[in-house]
């Protein structure tokens, strides 16, 4: 599996994570803790960018969900 694949898996998880709790990117945003702005969420959300071990922290603890329960993605491919 290419890299740019499991951006995108993990984008369209914090995405539809996000709806779930009903979240614009702006007020996910607004939750976090950092330097973050809704630009930057957006990019990850789409698989555009790498974010950090820290930001995917910040994201699941915005999220109010485990770090574990934030990268639980399906994949068809072992790693």
């Amino acid at each position: 599996m290419e890299s740019s694949e499991i951006f995108k898996l993990v984008g369209s998880r914090i995405k539809e994570l996000r709806l779930q709790k009903g979240l614009s990117q702006v007020e996910l945003v607004g939750k976090m803790e950092g330097n973050i702005d809704a630009t930057n969420i957006s990019r990850i959300e789409a698989g555009r960018t790498n974010p950090t071990l820290l930001t995917l922290y910040r994201i699941s603890l915005a999220l109010e969900i485990s770090l574990y329960e934030l990268l639980k993605v399906e994949t068809s491919e072992k790693l």
